[in-house]
């Protein structure tokens, strides 16, 4: 990838500035204002000066040469009952990919760089299918959404994975708490990368479900939030100032290896009575096959409670009590302005927000816990493969490259 350019529809305008010089200043703005509306989706000219702490003018300035280029469209619009220009880029700027790897499912997206979804496909994928097999069918889907939405594979920025596990930030594998079996010690995003050719970037599943709901859902405008995934297993994606936050390691957020019980039941992180032992579908499942079948599953849980059976209403409101404890102990330490609910349990609405409501209330510091919501998130599903597009849309702004091809 080229260094030292200014990014522009189609390619790089090559630049020799030195540090500090006016030329790079300019081009550090530049770069500020794309990241702005390129995160954001569309952005009045106020919006990214207040976002940028850049002046109006200045935005004004790089606006009208962003326009020129080709890169951004503006149009008129309203805001606080006062005319406006809207900003954001051009729908030619440039596609990316989002691919999504689950417990029990395969889902891609592609999109644009104006947040428009071109192109979507969810598919079920056996928790024992290997890592190749897993990988033959992502590409298979990629090349079928790329060849409906009209788009060559050149014209792709970049590829986000969601994988359900931590990756370690050093040797960009999957860790060995991951759900899916046989993908330990896996390098997802340089495999892949090499099968696809395009710049894969790689995260867990938590963090792509909270850029997801931070970029199109439950979360936009907030800096400071939380999302938690109750699914097979239990993860959060922390975001801290605007940016998610990984850790040193890759590992921040595994909230759901928080011991609650020291002589619980074994986790499969090698602890006992981690919260994912009490709260995991699995285990939710195991205290209602008897009397519901074997073939449960949550979403049918939640459904049955929706329509007043009270065995999974208990199991429910008792799962909601125990992650409370977690999410308590997340306003502690870090007082997030909003925990954001996802998985299948999500579903379950005021059955299992005000449980968690109710535990976070005796368990957390009195202010933090003022200070919070918690609410179930507005994408559902698709949350990680969303989060998995806005991945490749916040990587873009470290590199500064706009586009390829």
């Amino acid at each position: 990838m080229p260094g030292g350019g200014i990014p522009a529809l189609g390619g790089w305008i090559m630049s020799t500035d030195t540090p500090g010089s006016q030329s790079s200043l300019h081009r550090a703005n530049l770069e500020r204002v794309l990241r702005a509306v390129r995160m954001a989706g569309s952005l009045t000219q106020a919006e990214i000066a207040r976002g940028t702490g850049l002046s109006a003018a200045t935005v004004s300035n790089i606006v009208r040469e962003l326009k020129e280029s080709g890169t951004v469209v503006v149009a008129d619009t309203s805001s606080g009952g006062r005319r406006a220009r809207s900003v954001s880029l051009s729908g030619d700027a440039g596609i990316v990919v989002g691919i999504d790897f689950g417990h029990t499912h395969l889902r891609v997206a592609v999109g644009n760089l104006a947040h428009r979804v071109l192109a979507e496909e969810s598919a079920p994928i056996d928790v024992d299918v290997s890592a190749q097999q897993g990988f033959d069918r992502a590409e298979a889907m990629v090349d079928r959404l790329l060849t409906q939405a009209g788009f060559r594979p050149e014209k792709v920025i970049g590829v986000g994975l969601g994988v359900p596990g931590p990756i370690d930030v050093e040797t960009g594998a999957l860790g060995s708490t991951a759900i899916l079996p046989g993908w330990t010690g896996i390098a997802p995003g340089r495999e892949l990368g090499e099968r696809l050719g395009m710049p894969v970037h790689v995260d867990n599943d938590a963090n792509l479900g909270a850029l997801g709901e931070l970029v199109w859902g439950a979360g936009r405008g907030l800096s400071d939030l939380a999302y938690i995934k109750i699914a097979s297993g239990v993860g959060a994606g922390l975001v801290v100032n605007g940016q998610i936050y990984r850790g040193p390691g890759g590992t921040a957020g595994e909230i759901g290896h928080i011991t609650l019980d020291e002589a619980g039941p074994v986790c499969r992180c090698g602890n006992r009575g981690c919260l994912e032992t009490f709260v995991g579908s699995r285990y939710l499942l195991s205290l209602l096959t008897t009397t519901l079948g074997p073939d449960l599953t949550l979403p049918r849980v939640v459904e049955l409670a929706h329509q007043g059976d009270l065995g999974c209403r208990r199991v429910i409101a008792d799962a909601g009590r125990q992650i409370g404890t977690g999410v308590a102990t997340l306003c502690n330490l870090l007082n997030p302005r909003r925990v954001i609910l996802g998985g299948d349990l999500a579903e379950a609405g005021e059955l299992v927000l005000a449980p968690i409501r109710d535990s976070v209330a005796r368990y957390a510091i009195p202010s933090a816990a003022r200070q919070l919501s918690v609410v179930p998130g507005t994408l559902g599903g698709r949350a990680e493969v969303l989060g998995a597009l806005a991945l490749v849309m916040s990587e873009m702004g470290d590199s500064g490259a706009l586009g390829r091809g």
